[in-house]
């Protein structure tokens, strides 16, 4: 994929993130970086090269891929995180997988 084509998929990250409910608030801190082993030779010399890349029209599956994938990540780290207390003993309680998979199912998110 050339950098561009790249851009456009580490993008669909932040649907993944909507689809759970984030609002990319000022502070997030949200991030998403995309890399390419492709066409490595292309950046070696300044002779002119060619490349190898897929058209656009073919970029879709890679859009839905990268969406699912930040979806099933974020959900993933919710599900594996425990209760902690941080500074000034501000505590973050765990989120019980029962109870999310029953409101997964009730808003008919998952079967």
């Amino acid at each position: 994929m050339l950098p561009h084509q790249l851009e456009r998929i580490a993008k669909r990250a932040g649907m993944g993130l909507g689809k759970l409910g984030s609002a990319a608030t000022n502070g997030s801190g949200d991030l998403f970086l995309a890399f390419s082993t492709a066409n490595r030779l292309t950046a070696d010399v300044f002779a002119e090269r060619a490349i190898r890349m897929l058209p656009n029209d073919a970029l879709d599956p890679y859009f839905r891929a990268t969406i699912e994938a930040t979806e099933e990540a974020v959900t993933n780290a919710m599900l594996a995180a425990e209760t902690m207390v941080g500074a000034d003993g501000l505590r973050a309680t765990a989120l019980p997988g029962d109870r999310l998979v029953e409101v997964l199912r009730k808003y008919q998110r998952m079967p």
